[in-house]
């Protein structure tokens, strides 16, 4: 088995979570420069064995797509074109957000550290991650 790797899409930063080869666990791996992204996430593809791509579906509260998701469209072409044979599956990123700067609240992180909009998109990434793989077991 290969390890699921999740993406959490931002026009500046991207979070990235990844699973343990069993596909057990998810953990956050990285917040990535946005124009980086494709680069980065080739030269991973290349060092572990990826069997998907997880990535967010940013939805509004009436279940319409949102604004962001044109972004996202784009960076998926780009995403097949530079890694065809990775399928990739979408999955309702609503509240993910605020769910995690509720786990940083929750984990003792100071005010400081909350602010960090990386370890935000990180966690973002890794809630997406823990959703997918709860939906699938």
């Amino acid at each position: 088995m290969g390890r699921i790797l999740a993406i959490d899409y931002g026009t500046k930063r991207t979070g990235i979570a990844v699973t343990d080869e069993l596909q057990i666990i998810a953990s956050g791996l990285t917040t990535v420069d946005t124009k980086s992204l494709i680069s980065f996430l080739v030269d991973y593809v290349n060092e572990e064995k990826v069997e998907k791509f997880v990535v967010g579906l940013p939805k509004q509260m009436n279940n319409t797509a949102s604004e962001s998701e044109i972004h996202i469209q784009s960076f998926l072409k780009k995403l097949n074109k530079a890694i065809p044979k990775i399928p990739v599956e979408r999955i309702d990123e609503r509240f993910t957000s605020k769910m995690a700067f509720q786990t940083m609240i929750d984990s003792g992180l100071k005010k400081k550290q909350r602010q960090n909009k990386a370890l935000v998109d990180e966690i973002s990434a890794t809630l997406i991650l823990q959703s997918y793989l709860a939906s699938n077991s």
